[in-house]
């Protein structure tokens, strides 16, 4: 195979999706499967599928048209506001949309009339992370317009919080989103159907028992994608950790200084962190850069340290490996690594493990099946 390459394990992404799936249905809520971090994927989009959840949910209107044009069906969410020189694009290929502009829903509205394809909206609230959201006192007249416009359906109501500010889900927070709901129905003489909570980061709340009020719809993508929520980026209990694995080729094997020699400034990327001399080692060289993934967000095998990193180079001390070149390293990823690595053009995406293999837990994929 080639090198670098993403492996995915879709046996266990399959495990991870129905965990959660599962899980939140015994409180009422239902899962949008997020598959931004994956360049909009559809081997992943349909695992996820396959998995339960109610909607595939992406950023990136360009991943929902290649989901679309690869034969994948089913409701998909625009997650981000979309952009007004989109708005054709986005009543084309997607079913509802997350927005916070009346400006933006105008031009759905108008591109709704014209396709003949009604447009699902949900309408953002800020809770306090400062991200996108429309103020609580504004959301009555948001909600008035968009009731008003041809071609739009107003679906419903979400929030989006710890992405900018890390502000966590609450209960506080969650029991005033559920509140501004009842009061727009009320005033308004409306049925909002769809609640959206918020992200993988609720999951610490609504599984630790949080009072749920009309929230029914979580987006989740790193939880499935990684088995971690985005909090303190801790295990979510019984989730696999190891659904993705960056492989990349050792370039140079040597033994060389621990310090450099000559007039120090600053490297490629800023300045150079302070190093203490350690003699003569082992340095490797593993074909992976920064034009590939984020270095800071992957974990190497064990015994194995990363000393640095270029736009094309990430220098490793192997421990007690020996090491050569043509020989391959395997490494974890974070959020951050993945968004990255799945998104740059030199990374080959390898599926493996075909579903319906079982995996658990604590159990490993079998399968080698290249797609």
């Amino acid at each position: 195979m080639s090198a670098p390459r993403i492996e995915v394990r879709l046996d266990r992404l399959d495990y991870n999706a129905r965990t959660l799936v599962d899980r939140l249905a015994s409180r009422g809520v239902a899962v949008t499967g997020i598959v931004k971090a994956t360049l909009g994927t559809p081997e992943v989009a349909r695992v996820m599928q396959r998995a339960g959840v109610a909607a595939i949910g992406d950023s990136r209107i360009e991943n929902i048209e290649r989901l679309r044009a690869a034969g994948v069906t089913g409701p998909m969410t625009l997650i981000r506001s979309p952009m007004p020189s989109q708005a054709n694009r986005v009543v084309a290929s997607a079913d509802l949309s997350l927005n916070t502009e009346v400006e933006v829903l105008d031009r759905l509205s108008q591109a709704a009339v014209e396709q003949g394809r009604p447009h699902g909206v949900v309408l953002m609230v800020e809770l306090g992370d400062l991200r996108e959201g429309i103020l609580p006192s504004d959301l009555p007249t948001v909600a008035r317009h968009a009731l008003g416009l041809p071609g739009i359906v107003l679906r419903g109501i979400g929030t989006n919080l710890a992405c900018q500010s890390g502000v966590a889900p609450d209960d506080r927070n969650m029991t005033e989103l559920s509140d501004l709901v009842e009061s727009l129905q009320s005033s308004l003489g409306i049925t909002i159907d769809l609640v959206s909570g918020g992200n993988s980061a609720n999951l610490a709340w609504l599984l630790g028992g949080g009072e749920v009020g009309r929230v029914n719809d979580l987006r989740l993508g790193e939880s499935i994608l990684l088995g971690r929520e985005p909090l303190d980026r801790t295990v979510i209990e019984g989730l696999r950790t190891d659904v993705f694995t960056i492989v990349a080729e050792v370039i140079e094997s040597k033994d060389k200084p621990t310090l450099p020699w000559g007039d120090v400034h600053q490297g490629a990327f800023g300045a150079v962190a302070g190093m203490a001399d350690r003699g003569v080692r082992a340095r490797v060289i593993v074909a992976l850069g920064r034009q590939d993934v984020d270095p800071e967000g992957l974990t190497p095998p064990a015994g194995m340290a990363i000393i640095g990193s270029s736009s094309d180079h990430l220098l490793l001390d192997p421990g007690t490996a020996h090491l050569s070149t043509g020989d391959e390293v395997a490494f974890q990823l974070d959020y951050s690594a993945l968004l990255r690595a799945m998104t740059s053009p030199f990374v080959d995406q390898v599926m493996l493990d075909p579903v319906g293999a079982g995996v658990g837990p604590t159990q490993a994929g079998t399968g080698s099946n290249r797609t």
